[in-house]
């Protein structure tokens, strides 16, 4: 019983963790001063092509599981089906939560846009606190980036930094040819990308330990 518990409470985290996520994604979208990496090739699709966000979404995810499975030569049914799964619930929450955000006043002024890319930052950073503390199968974007650091023998770090960059500049790229501009990216993109690990650091080392408890008390209170 204690461990179906845990389970469901890390299940819960990871829920909110990627609504927050994608939440966090469409403030960034509202303010128009460019979204962050991990959406700037989705929401490149979405302008250049008039799908949904939420489509776009998934095609761009599809993509990147495409990516993982040339560079590991190889292809596991049961991890693309899980990485698909997560990309679905993944667009399904960028569309729910664009929806959401519209429902607020449209930014007009330079000032109001840069509140709504505040509120992104932290927004995205909170999700990232639960998607990270549930220990759950990562998002197709993520997975991408350990790919890239077993194959190229590179740190992680270094390895999400590449990908990071290569997806801004696969999304402006995209943007440029079909619509003339950078599209997808901006300002937004460069404060988020430096910002928002920035603030991840601080919330992980003030709250982490607190999510990681309320998830295994139970385990806790029996080992005592």
């Amino acid at each position: 019983m204690n461990n179906t518990n845990v389970i469901l409470k890390r299940l819960v985290l990871y829920v909110f963790g990627l609504f927050f996520l994608t939440l966090g994604v469409s403030f960034s979208i509202q303010a128009g001063l460019g979204v962050s990496p991990v959406s700037s090739l989705a929401y490149a699709f979405s302008l250049t092509t008039g799908l949904s966000i939420g489509i776009t979404t998934v095609l761009a995810n599809v993509l990147f599981i495409i990516v993982q499975v040339i560079l590991n030569k190889r292809i596991d049914l049961k991890e693309f089906m899980l990485q698909l799964t997560i990309a679905f619930l993944f667009g399904f929450f960028m569309e729910a939560t664009l929806f959401i955000v519209q429902l607020f006043p449209t930014p007009e002024t330079i000032v109001v846009r840069c509140v709504y890319l505040i509120i992104s930052l932290f927004v995205v950073a909170v999700g990232l606190l639960g998607y990270f503390t549930a220990k759950l199968p990562l998002m197709p974007y993520d997975a991408l980036s350990f790919v890239i650091s077993e194959r190229f023998k590179m740190k992680f770090s270094k390895a999400k930094i590449s990908g990071d960059l290569i997806n801004v500049c696969v999304a402006g790229a995209v943007c440029v040819i079909f619509i003339q501009s950078l599209g997808s990216i901006g300002v937004g993109t460069l404060i988020a990308a430096y910002f928002i690990g920035k603030i991840l650091g601080w919330l992980m080392a003030h709250y982490q330990h607190s999510l990681e408890h309320w998830v295994y008390q139970n385990e806790i209170t029996n080992v005592i």
